[in-house]
């Protein structure tokens, strides 16, 4: 404490933790770490949406810099693993590992010389060894409240590792689940709270049966926490906050989800390698790479969106999750975004229960019952979700509400502004919280790093339909190097093993009956509707077009007459074989020829 004093002489004000990490701070956050840092080992219990990592981070930079530390350990939520890989990387600077893989593997990655690794609840009883060899000096634990139950191999293999610092951090008021907060404490300082049957005895009412019906005289265990706990609402640093947070949440997908996106994703290639050679797609090229790349997105949602049967994915998990610690605040609301209305399907299984209210806003609810929709979630207590597709991005007011989830990010940039659009208005009185999920190693994240592919998305080509994606041409061209870009900056992701999915709650259910997306949420920017039907062109189809050779040929003839057509007619658009010299104006043919499998002596035969 007094080294921290003479590092910080002004505490959360000083001028020296305006540059501790790449992003600044608010003056709560700054207070928060140097409360961890100053206990050594801390609780931070803020609510949901303050900015605990950041505070976890901060403590863990200025432990770094002044106080010796160089091994520090994150225990996580597997779906969130990645996720601090990202913000460590923002925030710090400092790269990170995450543990992954088998015991062999994950034995080499604990020898590993990382400031920082990453691992999950469900390794930490199988790597204790592991982990006591590496012997971190700072241990950070997130999400403390998702484990239950504190009775678990999880929660006894945490509490036996043994740092000179930790920080942990849960958004769940603890003072309501007083079991859950002494296992909790108990790690952070195991003296802390005295016998657990003593303090029970004191703190909790039971009825005539024996059944505990609440607890009283918790100012007290307040005060004795004092020292190791902070906590802080919204409504208590309400000036401090900013207008509109943005958060991208990186999780991982399924097995399952991986191998629907690796076969979509092997489509996708095929086209491009054809478009490479030809510098053209056919009608139906087009079309299979419309729906490839529709489907590879669907399948970051949920294998549930293709297959109608099961239901692998993280995302409804982690947002149900999100609305635990959200709605603890009474008249918390939330509007959740989808292009699709069978992730919504997913969303109201878990809404459902947790006995949480909703409506579903959608194409296909009839006009005249919109509104009384938007009344109902405005003025109902319990109705607590907005559920849309992009059939509620424009004309809707909801600004009752202050947390947007995107469960799946739109084609068009300007399409999730009107989405935010719907609560970030005239008449917010609080800060808006935006959440965007993001499937890790997927097309989902290649649509974030690749911002020249935001910029060709705005000009509406892919949301714009078939229409927009005229054969030849500027823009084709200009898309086509895109989805390059996208395919090729999608990241390594992780899938989550069958016991890291079956800890994450994640079901497969009773095939059921569920009606196309909305026709709204299927017409473009341009007007024009596009298909999303998962059918329309499926791998083994793909796979006999491939090997129909004379379907090239017939093709490639097409595209020679299209090429001639635009050579005679000035007025035509450009066409990419046509080649004009700038000085003479002289027009010359490229042609490129086709597959050698298809050209070659071993090619097409006339059948017969």
């Amino acid at each position: 404490r007094q080294k921290q004093v003479g590092i910080f002489p002004r505490g959360a004000a000083d001028p020296s933790l305006k540059k501790l990490l790449k992003a600044p701070m608010y003056p709560y956050q700054a207070e928060g770490a140097l409360f961890a840092v100053r206990a050594g080992r801390a609780l931070i219990g803020d609510e949901m949406g303050l900015g605990k990592t950041i505070q976890a981070i901060a403590a863990a930079e200025i432990l770094a810099r002044h106080f010796g530390v160089t091994k520090v350990l994150v225990i996580c939520p597997t779906s969130l693993k990645y996720q601090w890989q990202s913000e460590i990387k923002r925030f710090s600077g400092r790269d990170s590992f995450v543990i992954a893989g088998g015991r062999a593997q994950r034995q080499k990655d604990y020898v590993r010389d990382d400031f920082c690794k990453i691992t999950n609840y469900e390794k930490l009883q199988p790597d204790l060894d592991l982990i006591a060899a590496w012997a971190p000096e700072l241990v950070i634990v997130d999400e403390a409240q998702r484990v239950k139950n504190w009775n678990t191999i999880a929660a006894r293999a945490l509490k036996r590792i043994d740092s000179p610092y930790a920080v942990v951090l849960t958004g769940t008021p603890l003072e309501n689940k007083l079991e859950e907060l002494i296992s909790i404490v108990q790690f952070v300082d195991q003296h802390r709270l005295g016998p657990t049957w003593k303090l029970l005895h004191e703190h909790q009412v039971k009825d005539e049966h024996g059944r505990v019906t609440g607890y009283t005289g918790l100012e007290k265990i307040g005060q004795t926490l004092a020292p190791i706990m902070i906590r802080r609402r919204k409504s208590e640093v309400l000036m401090q906050l900013p207008e509109r947070t943005d958060q991208n949440l990186l999780v991982p997908m399924t097995e399952l989800q991986m191998t629907y996106h690796q076969e979509n994703a092997e489509i996708v290639t095929k086209i491009v390698q054809r478009w490479r050679k030809m510098k053209f797609l056919s009608d139906k090229d087009q079309r299979r790479l419309t729906c490839a790349l529709q489907n590879m997105r669907m399948s970051c949602n949920s294998t549930y969106l293709l297959d109608q049967e099961t239901d692998h994915g993280v995302k409804a998990d982690e947002l149900a999750a999100l609305f635990d610690g959200l709605f603890e605040q009474a008249d918390a609301k939330a509007v959740v975004f989808s292009q699709w209305t069978r992730t919504h399907d997913t969303v109201i299984r878990r809404l459902e229960a947790r006995g949480i209210g909703y409506v579903s806003f959608h194409g296909g609810v009839p006009s005249e019952k919109r509104p009384a929709l938007v009344e109902r979630f405005r003025d109902d207590p319990d109705c607590r979700v907005f559920l849309s597709t992009d059939a509620g991005a424009t004309g809707l007011n909801l600004q009752h509400a202050s947390t947007l989830v995107n469960m799946d990010l739109p084609w068009n940039p300007a399409l999730l502004e009107q989405r935010i659009a719907r609560i970030h208005r005239m008449g917010q009185k609080r800060p808006v919280q935006i959440v965007n999920f993001v499937a890790k190693g997927t097309i989902e994240e290649g649509m974030l790093s690749v911002l020249a592919f935001k910029r060709s998305l705005s000009a509406g080509i892919l949301d714009g339909g078939t229409g927009e994606i005229s054969l030849g041409g500027s823009r084709l061209n200009r898309f086509m190097k895109d989805v390059e870009n996208v395919t090729g900056h999608m990241g390594e992701g992780e899938a989550m093993t069958p016991a890291e999915e079956a800890a994450g709650v994640t079901t497969t259910i009773e095939k059921a009956f569920v009606p196309d997306a909305d026709a709204e949420a299927k017409v473009g920017a341009g007007g024009t509707a596009i298909s999303e039907s998962v059918s329309e062109v499926s791998p083994d189809q793909a796979t006999r077009n491939e090997a129909d050779p004379w379907q090239a040929l017939t093709q490639l003839g097409a595209q020679l007459v299209a090429a001639l057509g635009a050579a005679g007619n000035p007025a035509a658009p450009a066409h990419p074989w046509i080649e004009r010299d700038p000085g003479t104006g002289a027009q010359s043919l490229k042609l490129p020829l086709p597959p050698p499998e298809t050209a070659g002596p071993g090619g097409p035969r006339p059948a017969g």
